[in-house]
């Protein structure tokens, strides 16, 4: 099943640095039972704002927006270490737009990470309390409509940055991986609020698409397929989804053995620092598959690092498990 979407007139500005690479994992494939050439990287992490990482590719079109609409003011919203937020953030500081944060949590939860450079890039937070998405969005509802009273002009950039118009930087995305790789079987992406696994759709096709779902949202099947329907103008029903749900464990903020395991062994085969969160659940989620023979050697397998390795600096439970198994030795 392959989609393409409509034509549309671009509102688009500048924020990354593209192609980004694709890179062989030699030493990861062997490790995995692979062979040397089967496994690759598309290096999304190193897209260049603010730390790099996915949501840049969704803010060039979002912001585009925002701009074209006469914006003053970006509003977004997501979890206390948010690589999304963080991004929004640096967008705001590159393009002279103040940026209010929506986040969960409360003051004094945690100061690093994340967090750290959204204070950095100037960001106003609003602490939202124990909130879900859905919740999220009705208090960033709130500052928006706080913001019209006061005479700035929001533009209210959705939970992940993840809406029809964010997942066009994902469309393009697909068509660099085709030019990179034509002969790719499957890539492997992590599912958090949907816009990155939708927009990939429409370029390579559902049967070359793998999801793993990080917890982020209650039904990711339906958030990537809703997206991927408002691209293509057609249907994409969520049970056509590759998507692994396999990898949350006790919940999105948790760190799972599998998901430590898989970002040790990254980084021990491929200097490569995954996430707790994202990337390393997308890449236990590419072990498991491999294990099952859903991902199999001879055939072209690229995992997408979405990026995000500052949230790795704020999970405290994944510093104290690499601080205990480092390796010291006497003088």
């Amino acid at each position: 099943m392959a989609m393409s979407s409509e034509s549309q007139p671009a509102r688009r500005v500048a924020l990354g640095t593209w192609p980004t690479p694709l890179e062989p994992m030699p030493r990861l494939a062997l490790a995995l039972g692979l062979g040397a050439d089967d496994l690759w990287v598309k290096r999304d992490d190193l897209t260049g704002l603010g730390g790099g990482g996915n949501k840049v590719r969704k803010l060039e079109w979002t912001c585009g927006e925002a701009l074209a609409d006469g914006a003053s003011v970006l509003v977004t919203m997501g979890a206390p270490q948010s690589n999304h937020a963080r991004l929004t953030a640096a967008a705001g500081a590159r393009l002279g737009l103040e940026v209010v944060l929506v986040l969960s949590g409360a003051p004094g939860s945690s100061t690093s990470g994340n967090l750290a450079l959204d204070s950095l890039f100037g960001a106003t937070v609003v602490w939202a309390g124990d909130a879900d998405d859905q919740e999220l969005a009705s208090v960033a509802g709130d500052v928006v409509e706080r913001l019209r009273r006061q005479g700035a002009v929001p533009s209210l950039i959705p939970f992940g940055g993840s809406s029809v118009s964010g997942a066009r930087g994902y469309e393009v995305c697909g068509r660099e991986l085709l030019a990179q790789a034509p002969d790719l079987a499957t890539v492997v992406v992590a599912v958090g609020s949907g816009g990155t696994m939708a927009g990939l759709l429409g370029p390579l096709g559902t049967s070359r698409v793998l999801g793993v779902h990080c917890g982020a949202v209650t039904d990711p099947g339906r958030a990537v397929a809703d997206l991927a329907s408002g691209l293509s103008g057609g249907d994409c029903p969520p049970e056509a989804l590759r998507l692994r749900l396999d990898q949350v464990g006790t919940g999105y903020a948790a760190l799972t053995e599998a998901t430590l395991a898989a970002l040790t062994l990254t980084a021990r085969t491929e200097g490569i620092v995954l996430d707790p969160i994202y990337t390393g659940r997308a890449m236990a989620g590419l072990l498991a598959a491999i294990e099952e023979g859903e991902v199999r050697p001879g055939q072209r397998t690229v995992f997408l690092h979405s990026g995000g390795m500052a949230g790795l600096f704020g999970h405290g439970a994944t510093l104290a498990k690499l601080e205990e198994t480092l390796s010291v030795s006497t003088p």
